[in-house]
């Protein structure tokens, strides 16, 4: 469904990712991991269509990305994020709505039945119907959360990227979200979301895409990923592995790393 061929991008005028070559199917669930600053909000921007590759190609259903007119594009591909939009003047269910501009010509502003059912639906799957009303800029930070997960979820499309979803939310929220985007996976949805929890990726994730020095550096299921010494090079901090009574592979950084690793490395400020 997705393929990335040699892929290259810049961002601020610098090389950020090299090289970087990956398929991802219909009904899989990717997670995207690395460091802050190794490029994962670029690439999903750049799969979605916002931000320009240097070289290669992105081939979405086996047709050339480029060839897309950006309305074909985003009735394939949706990007839930929460930092480009400002909308607190709008109620939930009309932000939820502007999921459902890519199906409506541009002089048909006037919504259906269908536009509302799938407001109604992607409200009910993130649990915010009783907010339709409310407006925007009453929500806490994890409620806007959601609404934007609600948006991508009411814009339909088979492709699903998502920019930390689980950013503000309690643990319970978060992993009903992780759980969701399991089932559209399973469903037939192609889910891609970048994610700072490496033992979240492990508990929902069919692959984790691990980015680091500049470029991909593994693809893999979460037990065969976790297990290698790549994770600990790409955080640039030691993991302990710990098994758990059904076989499933989870890991921690190391403490004595953390406090190595605040006293040796100058913090780095998010770039993505």
């Amino acid at each position: 469904m997705i393929a990335l061929r040699g892929l290259a991008l810049d961002a601020g005028g610098k090389p950020l990712l090299r090289n970087v070559n990956a398929s991802i199917e219909s009904g899989e669930f990717v997670a995207l991991l690395g460091r802050n600053g190794a490029g994962k909000t670029t690439l999903l921007r750049t799969i979605a269509g916002l931000h320009a590759a240097r070289a290669g190609t992105i081939s979405i259903d086996g047709i050339p990305a480029a060839r897309m007119r950006p309305l074909e594009r985003a009735r394939r591909v949706a990007f839930v994020t929460g930092d480009e939009v400002l909308v607190d003047a709008l109620t939930v269910a009309e932000v939820v709505a502007i999921g459902r501009f890519p199906h409506h010509r541009w002089w048909q502003w006037q919504a259906d039945g269908d536009d509302e059912r799938a407001v109604a639906e992607a409200l009910g799957a993130v649990r915010l119907e009783p907010f339709a009303q409310r407006l925007f800029s009453t929500l806490s930070a994890g409620e806007r959360q959601r609404v934007w997960i609600a948006l991508g979820l009411a814009q339909a499309t088979p492709i699903l990227l998502l920019d930390e979803p689980t950013s503000h939310l309690d643990v319970r929220v978060a992993h009903e979200i992780l759980d969701l985007l399991q089932r559209l996976a399973r469903a037939g949805k192609a889910i891609v979301c970048a994610l700072h929890d490496l033992n979240e990726a492990a508990a929902y994730a069919d692959r984790i895409a691990l980015l680091g020095d500049g470029t991909l550096l593994r693809a893999a299921p979460p037990d065969e990923l976790l297990d290698e010494p790549t994770i600990d090079g790409a955080y640039g901090i030691g993991m302990e592995r710990v098994r758990l009574s059904d076989g499933r592979l989870r890991v921690f950084a190391r403490p004595t790393d953390a406090r190595e690793a605040s006293c040796e490395r100058p913090s780095r400020a998010p770039s993505e």
